[in-house]
């Protein structure tokens, strides 16, 4: 290899550094499409005659003040119950505000508590979804069941799957309001509202749906590479709404309040969105409908809305809507039955951000791999043997390219001594030579090149993906979402010691087995080919292996096995095609040399 070779693949390692380095000081903004945040318009235009509420209101036209802690704590209850998911549902406002993940565990202890999903009013997070209607002409706000209405069951009093739940209330005009709940066997509810008008005039209302969370979830990554806050979906547009950037949103003349809103939307959802879970509306069944993201300063609550359009209740006639409600894991085999059922785009709620047209088939095709294997450390491996093999050829081109110029050497050196220091007459003649013997010197950085997008999406894929997490290789590898929990401290996992916190500079110096796998890999792979003859080049390149080993240390284990895989097949392959074109590398011969080299210069 050259030195023009040499300095290339110098070039685009150092890049690769500073790239990490760049995204980890200065990290890009997820792409960010608000949902309108400037728009303006008439309070009525929406839903007729129905205004939109007044800032103290409920953001929905309830008017009555949110319930108490004591009062949803005291309110009586039905039980959620099905194969993946526990809670309950509160008959006071009928909120759906106590839901359990069964699936998972808050961490990877045996007697860790299971996620919990959704929260009532008083607990430290209040995260719940709330029904209703909106008042119009001939109802009064007392007129429509609030927040604090408490509903009748009537018939079953659990819910699960196949049985659903029927909640009940009437007014003292003569309007009865009814709410069916059912839910699937994973993490989809079916709310469909009616209004039964048994007075002498109509009624005009306008239901709608919203999930609240008060505050900010405790548990924010707050990492760059994640998208956490809010998610919607309108007319075919994803928007990604942070959550710091709700409440710097401009306030909406018919809201009252910071807002971000979406009307005369034909398709669309809109909800939260955590490192692994999320909640969605989905409204199903009408023309239109109106979406908003809102921010109530005084009281830090955020509400994610959709609000139908207003329906006409004649005298002895009944009309009903349905929403659907998603509330749980973001396992994308799921959302994407949800997806192909009919819910528009809604494999786009897990954040695959920049590189979507990379990480979508990448993780399809590490899943399905999965799916065939059973375990994930071994379908990264696989995963990675498939990668190599569809960049093969251009891998193949590399390495004859980088077997041609070893043949070159001894042109090479006498072009350097008829050149002496004329640098320009020795690139003209190494360029002659190359054109001449059809050889490519930049051929040998195209592969290492399109590993770094590959990287960055896998990287994204076993980040984001709650399919990573948790999953098992083996031994000590028991969560490849996160980093190697061996270490010298714990002897590599053979003691019960917890490895150091991954925030922390004791980590970036006690490495686990991985992280040394990576360095000796990278470090071996250096050693097919002789050291560079100029010092600055040699001294960068060997120390870049061990740079690598510390700097990727601290990364999901799942990305390091990527990369030790990646290392071993490229060494193999690189290896055997040098071999092929009669070029025999001299690995033991390098590997003493550079260590007979650093000998000599300690003994200096």
């Amino acid at each position: 290899m050259d030195d023009q070779n040499k300095n290339l693949i110098l070039a685009t390692a150092l890049s690769f550094i500073v790239i990490l380095v760049w995204f980890v000081l200065f990290p890009p903004p997820e792409p960010d499409t608000p949902l309108d945040a400037t728009t303006t318009v008439d309070a009525t235009a929406s839903t007729g005659d129905i205004a939109v509420p007044a800032p103290q209101s409920d953001a929905t036209g309830a008017t009555a003040p949110e319930a108490t802690a004591s009062e949803t704590a005291d309110a009586p209850r039905i039980a959620i119950e099905t194969a993946r998911l526990s809670g309950s549902i509160s008959l006071l406002g009928g909120r759906i505000d106590d839901l359990r993940l069964k699936d998972y565990r808050a961490s990877l202890d045996e007697d860790a508590d299971i996620v919990t999903m959704l929260s009532p009013v008083g607990s430290d997070a209040a995260y719940y979804a709330l029904h209703g209607w909106a008042p119009g002409t001939g109802l009064e706000a007392a007129g429509v069941p609030d927040p604090n209405t408490l509903w009748n069951v009537e018939g079953n009093d659990t819910l699960s799957v196949g049985n659903e739940v029927t909640l009940q209330w009437s007014n003292a005009t003569g309007q009865t309001f009814k709410r069916v709940i059912s839910v699937d066997e994973n993490y989809m509810f079916d709310v469909t509202q009616s209004v039964t008008n048994t007075a002498d005039t109509a009624v005009r209302a306008a239901p709608y749906g919203m999930i609240t969370r008060h505050g900010t979830p405790t548990d924010l990554k707050n990492f760059f590479i994640l998208h956490e806050g809010a998610v919607a979906m309108a007319n075919g547009e994803l928007a990604e709404t942070d959550w710091d950037d709700i409440p710097e949103a401009e306030v909406d003349p018919a809201w009252g309040r910071p807002a971000i809103v979406t009307r005369d939307v034909t398709e669309g959802w809109i909800g939260f969105s955590d490192h692994y879970w999320q909640s969605i509306l989905i409204p199903t069944g009408v023309a239109s409908f109106e979406q908003a993201l809102t921010y109530a300063p005084r009281t830090d609550v955020f509400r994610a809305i959709t609000r139908l359009p207003a329906q006409d209740i004649a005298p002895g006639a009944t009309v009903s809507v349905t929403t659907q409600l998603f509330a749980g894991a973001k396992e994308w085999e799921a959302i994407r039955d949800y997806q192909d059922d009919g819910v528009e785009g809604f494999v786009d709620s897990i954040d695959w951000g920049w590189f979507f047209f990379l990480t979508k088939p990448i993780f399809w095709l590490l899943h399905e791999i999965n799916v065939l294997i059973g375990n994930m450390g071994w379908s990264i491996i696989g995963l990675t043997l498939i990668i190599k093999a569809i960049l093969f050829p251009l891998a193949y081109k590399s390495y004859v390219s980088m077997a041609k110029m070893k043949e070159l050497q001894p042109q090479m050196e006498k072009l350097k001594e008829a050149a002496g220091d004329d640098k320009q007459k020795m690139q003209q003649g190494m360029m002659e030579l190359y054109k001449k013997e059809k050889v490519n010197p930049a051929a040998g950085c195209l592969p290492i090149l399109l590993q770094i997008p590959i990287f960055f999406s896998l990287y994204k894929v076993i980040f984001v993906t709650i399919e990573l997490r948790h999953a098992p290789f083996f031994g000590p590898f028991q969560d490849l979402s996160a980093p190697d929990p061996t270490t010298i401290l714990n002897l590599f996992g053979l003691l019960p010691v917890e490895a150091p916190d991954p925030n922390s500079i004791m980590a970036l110096i006690f490495i686990g087995i991985l992280p040394l796998l990576l360095g000796i890999s990278m470090w071996l792979q250096q050693k097919l080919n002789p050291a560079p003859t100029d010092p600055t080049q040699q001294m960068i390149f060997a120390w870049m292996p061990w740079v690598f080993m510390f700097m990727l240390g601290s990364f999901a284990s799942g990305l390091v096995v990527y990369w030790i895989a990646n290392n071993t097949i490229t060494f193999t392959q690189q290896y055997l095609i040098m071999r092929s074109q009669g070029y025999k590398p001299d690995l033991m011969g390098n590997i003493k040399s550079s260590f007979k080299k650093r000998t000599q210069t300690d003994s200096k």
